[in-house]
């Protein structure tokens, strides 16, 4: 009997449902499941015809190549020590408050930017610093003791490190990088003439952007290993490209979460490496270096060791990215006359 009565119930409840979904006005649609999303196709391009590959790919393009046939003084390499001053900036964009990172990044303005300007100092070279304007703010007094040196350089290098491929948005890049140049040309008292991109990645809003601006040089692309002039859609900008490259970088050895290499010994045989190409091949050297990683002890000591070997060649040029740019801008100029 109660089996039947289970049966019974379970008949009318199912009659009743089809009723509802059934009767005049009912929304049947809003019975149905929800259509799976749909996946985003992993391999665009094997769908693309060749022009559409090439608009892709040369958006943002090398055009003349600008090397050249010795550098001012008579020296035979140019040397562009850079440093990207992000501090804890990147974690704060996406929002990490993790402070073991956080403090990790705080170091770059407590104790590693102190301790480089001081072997700048010693050695006598001069650097371009590239700050997101956000990092500035949070550590007001870096820019006051970077520019004390009254030889160096800053330069933008976003808002607070965002991500512009990610945040894939016209008006909101243009309004951070509006921020960036007003926030950094305040606390110089002039405006930036270079910009480096966050992560070095542009979104495809990016090189427009940064072109209508006017900067001097951008240096966040990899194209070559000497400078050259940018590209849009195939057209010449005017812009000045200074690379910069992923194995000349203290990053990728450094950053990593638990340390870094086993040896600073191995990241300086990289960069020794890599200028002493540069120097056979009287080229140009830039070098990419974060003060929350190479401002710790052991690592500043092996950039003191790298700038004494480039002096011990002779024949080197230490400059600014700035003056790079000038220098290079005037063979720009001379060739479109």
């Amino acid at each position: 009997m109660t089996r039947h009565l289970a049966r019974t119930l379970l008949t009318l409840t199912a009659a009743a449902v089809l009723t509802t979904a059934c009767a005049p006005g009912a929304n049947v649609e809003a019975q149905a499941p929800a259509a799976a999303p749909v996946k985003p196709n992993p391999l665009p391009g094997v769908t693309k015809s060749l022009d559409e590959l090439r608009a892709e790919m040369f958006h943002v393009g090398a055009g003349k190549r600008l090397k050249p046939a010795e550098w001012p003084g008579g020296n035979r390499v140019a040397v562009a020590l850079s440093f990207d001053v992000d501090n804890a900036t990147m974690a704060l964009s996406q929002g990490n408050l993790d402070y073991e990172v956080l403090s990790r990044g705080e170091y770059g303005a407590v104790d590693g930017l102190p301790r480089i300007l001081r072997l700048l100092d010693k050695q006598k070279v001069p650097a371009s610093f590239f700050i997101p304007a956000v990092s500035s703010l949070l550590h007001p007094q870096m820019i006051p003791d970077i520019l004390s040196r009254k030889v160096h350089e800053i330069g933008i290098h976003g808002w607070i490190h965002e991500r512009l491929p990610v945040l894939n948005d016209e008006k909101e890049e243009q309004r951070l990088l509006d921020q960036s140049i007003e926030t950094l040309t305040k606390a110089m008292g002039k405006r930036p003439v270079g910009y480096r991109a966050p992560s070095w990645k542009f979104s495809k809003y990016t090189l427009a952007q940064i072109k209508a601006a006017g900067f001097l040089y951008d240096s966040s692309l990899m194209a070559s290993d000497d400078a050259y002039e940018i590209n849009l859609d195939g057209k010449p900008t005017g812009l000045v490209e200074l690379p910069i490259e992923r194995i000349v970088d203290d990053a990728p050895y450094f950053g990593a979460a638990d340390g870094s290499m086993p040896s600073p010994e191995h990241v300086l045989e990289v960069f020794r490496s890599e200028f002493d190409v540069a120097w056979d091949e009287r080229g140009l050297y830039v070098l990419t270096m974060h003060p929350h990683y190479m401002g710790h002890r052991s690592r500043v000591a092996i950039l003191d060791r790298l700038i004494t070997h480039m002096k011990s060649k002779g024949g080197v040029w230490f400059a600014t990215h700035e003056d790079i740019a000038k220098h290079l801008k005037g063979m720009l100029d001379a060739g479109s006359n």
